[in-house]
C-alpha cells in the first residue's frame, strides 16, 4: 500500500491476495483494502491515537438520504448529545484535493450543519472551521485535538 504522512498502528489485514481486506475496528469488521481505506483507518486511527478524539463518537461509511438519494459520508464525529460535529472525506494519496472535493464535503455539510469540515487522502490533510454567521469558514493551520472543538 502507499505510504502516509501519518503514524502507523498495528494494522490488521485479512482476506486473500486478489481480496485483500484492513479490519476496521469502528465497524468491528474486515472490509475492503482499497487506497481509500487505507487512509480511513490510518486517520481515525491518528485522531484517537494521537488526537484524543472518542472512539465511541466516531462512525464510518454514515448513511445519509436526500429524497431518493443515497449519500455516504466516510467518517463522522458526533458530540455527546449524538449530534453530527464534524464531516471527515478521505481520498486515494494518488487524488488530488481539489475543489470538487470540497464541493462534495460541503453537500454533506448542507444536510448536517457541522462546526468542522476534514478533508485526507492520507498525504495532505485540511480542516475548515465553519462560520455560519458570516456564511463562510476558515481553514485551519491543522486538525485540533479534540479537547478544542
Amino acid at each position: 500500500m502507499y505510504e502516509l504522512n501519518l503514524p502507523t498502528y498495528d494494522i490488521q489485514l485479512g482476506g486473500t491476495r486478489e481480496k485483500p481486506e484492513i479490519f476496521d475496528f469502528l465497524r468491528r469488521r474486515f472490509v475492503k483494502l482499497t487506497p481509500e481505506e487505507w487512509v480511513r483507518q490510518h486517520f481515525v486511527h491518528w485522531l484517537i491515537e494521537h488526537k484524543g478524539y472518542p472512539k465511541g463518537l466516531l462512525g464510518n461509511e454514515i448513511a445519509l438520504r436526500v429524497g431518493d438519494k443515497k449519500l455516504r459520508c466516510d467518517s463522522i464525529l458526533y458530540n455527546q448529545q449524538a449530534q453530527p460535529k464534524m464531516i471527515i472525506e478521505y481520498k486515494a494519496p494518488t487524488i488530488t484535493l481539489s475543489q470538487k472535493v470540497f464541493d462534495q464535503i460541503s453537500a454533506y455539510n448542507l444536510l448536517l450543519h457541522v462546526d468542522y469540515l476534514v478533508v485526507s487522502n492520507g498525504i495532505q490533510h485540511y480542516c475548515c472551521r465553519m462560520d455560519y454567521e458570516r456564511n463562510g469558514y476558515d481553514f485551519l493551520p491543522d486538525i485540533p485535538d479534540y479537547e478544542k472543538i
